[in-house]
């Protein structure tokens, strides 16, 4: 009789211990939310060795796309940025034709990455 209690409660605590989750489930965590950006507005667009330059964001709060207007003085080809669209955290800017110009992402209150020829590039308020 004592062998099928001290059975029946290691029985007992493996169900509870499943119950804190599955032990061979290897999939990871889901990554969490890109945060929200609003990206209409006045950014400034820098790259090493270059002028800086404002570039005006236009779309609806919260949009995932919209127009650009860039002020003068934009280094490389960057007069031609028309478009802009953010997806997860990613900002692409591009040109009149919808040609990739650059691309970005948001850390500590700005954009960093690089145009598509390699050149480092920041967008910050």
């Amino acid at each position: 009789m004592p062998t099928i209690r001290v059975a029946g409660s290691v029985l007992i605590a493996l169900l509870l211990a499943g119950c804190t989750g599955n032990p061979f489930d290897d999939s990871k965590p889901a990554a969490p939310p890109a945060p929200a950006i609003d990206m209409t507005g006045r950014w400034v667009l820098s790259a090493p060795d270059a002028p800086s330059c404002g570039m005006n964001f236009a779309g609806a709060p919260g949009a995932h796309d919209g127009s650009i207007a860039p002020e003068g003085g934009c280094p490389g080809n960057f007069f031609t940025s028309r478009h802009w669209t953010l997806r997860q955290g990613a900002l692409t800017i591009n040109d009149h034709d919808n040609q990739p110009l650059a691309r970005f992402t948001f850390a500590s209150g700005h954009f960093e990455g690089q145009a598509v020829a390699g050149t480092p590039m920041t967008l910050s308020r």
